[in-house]
């Protein structure tokens, strides 16, 4: 892969404006994980737990798919609430350090009214694609 970066542009941080993938490979998707546990149940109502919850599982799927974080392409996230989510940005900062490392890929952030599940705070999508 690689990263997209203007040079008058400045360096994002968290994130990179996009990617080009020119090889090949296979495509991984996955549906929006959110922050419970393997059963579906909700540990904390917290958001950076709930974010650490869901990257987690993220990198499990990845690993049932034979990727892992430095395969991800895109990520899309939904979440509930700003000030939750700027009140936990320690935390998650620590749980993207645990999971991700320092990996950046294009990165989408919304905010919006609620999720499927009304426990949930986060919810986020993935892109990944691994090389032949």
């Amino acid at each position: 892969m690689t990263t997209l970066q203007p040079a008058d542009w400045s360096k994002p941080r968290g994130f990179s404006h996009g990617v080009t993938v020119d090889r090949p490979g296979r495509w991984v998707v996955l549906a929006g994980q959110t922050g419970s546990d393997a059963q579906g149940a909700y540990q904390s109502d917290d958001m950076g737990e709930q974010v650490g919850a869901a990257l987690r599982r993220i990198v499990k799927l990845l690993g049932e798919a034979g990727a892992g974080p430095e395969h991800i392409v895109r990520l899309t996230w939904y979440l509930t609430s700003r000030s939750d989510y700027e009140a936990a940005g320690a935390a998650i900062g620590a749980a993207w350090r645990e999971t991700l490392g320092r990996n950046f890929p294009p990165s989408t952030l919304l905010y919006i009214a609620g999720l499927v599940d009304p426990r949930a705070k986060v919810e986020i999508e993935v892109t990944a694609f691994v090389p032949a």
